[in-house]
């Protein structure tokens, strides 16, 4: 390159525009590499933007835990433990058919003849029942052996035997029988004091007659009184399916352990509609004992007629914010007569137990022991007055049911 090349070319570099150009130049190159540095850097560390990823906190539960054929996944364990107790029950009653009255009359009777003998047969009924101990004592219900000449428990390993009937409670529908045989298979009673709605049911009896079946579901409620099935209710309500036939079978937990006996459906169609009703267990225990004692069942008794106390009768009677129930009627000679207490008096605690509805005093009344004395307050005229009663012994029940206490 010649010298005046050289000249110019220095010229060129060291003027103004071209010192301009080459700080855009730079500044270009700069911002590129502070951008591409940013862009890695922002990659790697996002939260240096100042913003954190959204986190949804969830409960987890444990890993299941137990083998196969357990829990959730199979209830045959708790059948296989509870079944072969569950029995079939058979029952026989003999009809005698009524001659027709017409026979009555001697002229029908010259032509027609003399009176035909009255003709019987048999009426068979079916139902289920719970071997409770190895000395043979079967629970069921009263009305699958209610005026039976008959009966036959079948057993689900093939075996059978005629039934000899210990005792019934119509009053709740719990009846006790017992057969004659050899290493019996036992159900066990659940020990827990308390059902919880949303625990695990399984019903087991033989519905329609079809044989040994097992139905699933929970408990629905519990304490259901007021359904008008027996003087004294208690009810487990299960949506377990619960259908003719089933009566006096075994309601189980998820263990195998009798939570109840079934006693009844709901129904419109006679089927299962979900709504089924099974006595508490420690209430059944409870009757057993008594009628293997004593072959009948004792419950307390006052001698009154209660009525509970609606938003009518509260205004008419002039009340607010009372609870209770009120003395419809009275027993003469009976125990509350003895104590005092009249019609229209208003029994608002026994035993220093507040009532409630009429149900729940009955029951509070059957569970003391005839020649105890309980405590009785009630309001008369708007005063409260304590006194105390000697409880009797209930008589036999009615064939109408009603809230006598």
């Amino acid at each position: 390159m010649s010298r005046a090349a050289q000249l110019l070319r220095k010229l060129v570099l060291k003027s103004p525009a071209m010192k301009k150009y080459n700080s855009v130049i730079f500044l270009f190159k700069a911002a590129v590499a502070g951008l591409a540095a940013a862009f890695v850097i922002l990659l790697l560390r996002p939260d240096l933007l100042g913003q954190q990823r959204p986190v949804v906190e969830v409960h987890e539960s444990a890993p299941a835990s137990g083998a196969s054929g357990s829990g959730p996944v199979s209830y045959a364990q708790a059948v296989d433990a509870a079944a072969p107790a569950v029995v079939n029950v058979y029952t026989t009653k003999v009809i005698t058919e009524r001659v027709n009255p017409f026979f009555n009359d001697p002229l029908f009777r010259r032509f027609f003849g003399d009176r035909p003998a009255p003709r019987q047969r048999l009426e068979s009924n079916l139902g289920s029942g719970v071997i409770v101990s190895d000395k043979g004592y079967v629970i069921t219900n009263n009305h699958v052996i209610a005026g039976a000449d008959g009966i036959e428990v079948a057993l689900r390993d093939g075996r059978s035997a005629s039934a000899q009937l210990v005792g019934t409670d119509p009053e709740t529908d719990v009846a006790v029988l017992k057969i004659d045989l050899d290493s019996l298979p036992t159900i066990t009673f659940s020990g827990t004091k308390k059902l919880r709605v949303g625990d695990v049911a399984l019903a087991i009896g033989n519905p329609f007659g079809v044989g040994q079946t097992v139905t699933l579901g929970i408990i629905s409620a519990t304490g259901r009184d007021r359904v008008g099935i027996n003087t004294y209710e208690n009810f487990i309500q299960t949506d377990a399916a619960i259908n003719p036939g089933n009566s006096g079978g075994a309601l189980i937990d998820a263990h195998g352990n009798l939570v109840g006996i079934n006693t009844a459906i709901f129904s419109r169609s006679g089927g299962s509609q979900g709504i089924g009703f099974a006595i508490p267990a420690s209430i059944a225990r409870e009757i057993m004992s008594q009628l293997i004692e004593t072959g009948r069942v004792t419950r307390g008794w006052l001698g009154v007629e209660t009525q509970d106390i609606t938003p009518a009768l509260a205004e008419s009677f002039g009340l607010r914010d009372v609870t209770g129930v009120i003395i419809a009627g009275i027993q003469r000679s009976g125990p509350a007569a003895r104590a005092g207490l009249r019609p229209g008096d208003i029994i608002i605690k026994i035993n220093d137990n507040p009532t409630t509805d009429s149900k729940t005093t009955m029951n509070q009344i059957a569970r003391i022991a005839p020649g105890d004395t309980l405590r009785i307050t009630i309001l008369r005229n708007g005063h409260e007055i304590q006194t105390e009663a000697v409880v009797g012994q209930r008589p036999p029940p009615q064939r109408t049911m009603s809230n006598r206490g």
